[in-house]
């Protein structure tokens, strides 16, 4: 039988947001949390994260308070929900004092229904003292991977919202983010204390983009190649190192005509802010950045995310490369690798203030990202098999399913390896092993006596650097695994004893550099048959002069994929345009008559 929470969370999900149904398990969530339950929801970018908690925080009595790690997120969400009737507002240190104090009189009044609060100043006992006087319905607590100190995007200011638990221990939590492992996971769940709460993991996997990795030949050619003949005019994020590179890169492009402008940290606030309004507002620009650019930007039609140079690790990689095709459509994440982005990468973890555990673990990450750009198996399974899941097929989307990599038969290799590996206990990192099979001479090779081993010396036939790329790509293909417990030391899996048995012939990426495989490109984005497309262009000329108006980004009028609908179904009455996904009441009554009036226009034309 249905709650009557869940009808009237569908009511809201009908008339306010303008959607039919909800999608795979948000009916489940917005149950458990209407039902008071503390949550934590791992679900894919563009998954619907956000209505989670904005259903819930408009069903229970009270004010939703959403702790947000952006500025520029909190702006861009409120704006949205105010689109669709909802009041909403923030609080961050973008706003003046007396804006501060007409949001809190506004909170008092019960003039607020969602408010977003920075980490930062939600935990300053002036908040904390405003929240106590009010009546709040549930804590969402967006970008949770932030609080795990283990995480990719670690924000200190996270860890103090232990708070939340201690001063309104009635009041629901829900933990949400699009990336995190297991270990991850139970770091949110512990510092969020959501012990004995509800726990939804919704899939890492996005199929409509398609994961292509090369090796580094003229990386700017590369790219601008791919733009040219694959993204001509599309929204896109171009991600780099170092900031000199963003500004190098952003000017290069530019000056191949390509709409591209910089993005990183060492910018003026004003200038990054000017950037990433003409990113969102307009159509067809390319941000190259660093990353600094990128977590919760909500832009669904970013058609591509490139990467060139290597992320340090998978979590980081996803994080990114998730920023495309939110709406749905096909997209592209195209990288770009070479030794040099590992050896920069090595020297900035060693650079870093971590202490060796931390230098070891976050190594495992760069090494599995390696094992990731090497493997020549489906890129897709090694990806979500990281996370945890399991996809039973190849995706038939990646560079690897598309087009055959050259490989060459590793299995005698491999078997030398897991041997070795066995052979020395499973206690030794990679390093080890790799002396132990080219016969290497060193104090630790003496203190353990693994000259004596019969795997001491069997493997002088292949380089340190080759053997780093089997030892990877074996780690990535799950035959062998990391024991982070244990100093990092090497561990075989039960995968491994077809290759040890020699059932299974096992071949690797060869580690040299290949030039010029033809990849079929995503299809393209907007799919739009030609006698369609002067009403596609009016319908999206008649949203950017509304956005204009109202001062939001074109994607808050309607998104792409509501306009599409409008150009299949060809709604003529405000009965039919209530039928299409993502008009709801307000939305339709505020806009529904200038995008009607377009549709009637081409009708009676034609």
């Amino acid at each position: 039988m249905v709650s009557t929470d869940l009808l009237q969370a569908l009511r809201i999900l009908n008339h306010t947001f303008g959607y039919k149904q909800f999608r795979g398990q948000q009916a489940e969530i917005v149950q458990a949390v209407c039902e008071g339950k503390n949550t934590l929801v791992v679900m894919p970018t563009g998954g619907g994260k956000s209505l989670c908690y904005q259903i819930p925080s408009l069903v229970r009595p009270g004010v939703g308070i959403v702790v947000s790690p952006l500025i520029a997120l909190m702006q861009d969400q409120v704006n949205a929900l105010r689109e669709v009737g909802i009041k909403a507002g923030f609080l961050n240190s973008s706003l003046s004092y007396q804006e501060v104090q007409d949001v809190e009189t506004a909170l008092y009044q019960g003039d607020i229904d969602i408010l977003y609060v920075a980490p930062e100043r939600l935990v300053q006992d002036r908040t904390l003292n405003l929240l106590c006087q009010i009546q709040i319905s549930l804590f969402a607590i967006d970008e949770a991977h932030c609080v795990a100190q283990w995480g990719h995007d670690f924000r200190v200011d996270y860890l103090r919202l232990y708070v939340l638990a201690e001063t309104f221990p009635d009041v629901p939590r829900v933990a949400l983010t699009a990336t995190a492992d297991s270990r991850t996971q139970m770091e949110i769940q512990r510092q969020l204390m959501l012990d004995e709460g509800a726990s939804f993991v919704c899939g890492f996997d996005r199929p409509n983009i398609q994961y292509r990795i090369r090796q580094k030949e003229q990386s700017r050619q590369q790219l601008l190649k791919f733009i040219e003949q694959e993204q001509k005019d599309n929204a896109g994020i171009v991600y780099c190192l170092s900031r000199k590179k963003v500004e190098d890169v952003a000017g290069w492009l530019s000056s191949h005509g390509v709409k591209s402008l910089p993005y990183h940290a060492g910018m003026t606030s004003q200038m990054r802010e000017e950037h990433q309004n003409i990113f969102l507002r307009e159509e067809g620009w390319v941000i190259v950045a660093t990353i600094a650019f990128g977590m919760g930007i909500d832009k669904p039609n970013v058609r591509f995310v490139a990467h060139l140079d290597m992320p340090k690790s998978i979590e980081a990689y996803y994080q990114e490369t998730g920023r495309a095709g939110r709406d749905g459509e096909a997209a592209s994440a195209v990288m770009f690798y070479g030794m040099e982005d590992v050896v920069k990468l090595g020297q900035m973890l060693a650079g870093s203030e971590g202490n060796e555990q931390f230098k070891r673990h976050e190594q495992q990450r760069l090494n599995a990202m390696l094992g990731l750009c090497e493997m020549t198996d489906c890129r897709r399974q090694a990806l979500l098999r990281y996370f945890g899941e399991t996809l039973e097929e190849p995706c038939g989307n990646c560079d690897n399913c598309l087009v055959t990599p050259v490989t060459w038969d590793a299995t005698q290799a491999a078997q030398k390896a897991l041997s070795c590996v066995y052979r020395t206990g499973q206690r030794f990192g990679a390093g080890h092993i790799i002396d132990v099979l080219r016969g290497a001479d060193n104090e630790k090779i003496r203190r353990f006596s693994h000259s004596n081993l019969s795997t001491y010396g069997i493997g002088r036939e292949l380089s340190t650097t080759q053997w780093r790329s089997v030892m990877r790509q074996l780690m990535v293909l799950g035959y062998l695994q990391v024991d982070e417990d244990a100093f990092g030391s090497l561990r075989l899996t039960d995968s491994c004893r077809t290759i040890l048995r020699g059932e299974k012939k096992l071949f690797l990426r060869e580690d040299v550099n290949h030039a010029k495989r033809a990849i079929k490109p995503a299809r393209a984005q907007q799919d739009i048959a030609d006698e369609d497309l002067p009403l596609w262009q009016a319908l999206r000329q008649c949203r950017k002069r509304l956005a204009d108006e109202q001062n939001v980004p074109p994607y808050v009028i309607f998104s792409d994929a509501t306009l599409k609908e409008m150009l299949l179904h060809r709604p003529l009455t405000s009965m039919e345009m209530l039928s299409i996904n993502g008009v709801g009441d307000v939305k339709l009554e505020r806009f529904g008559d200038e995008f009607l009036e377009v549709l009637r226009d081409f009708e009676y034309e034609n």
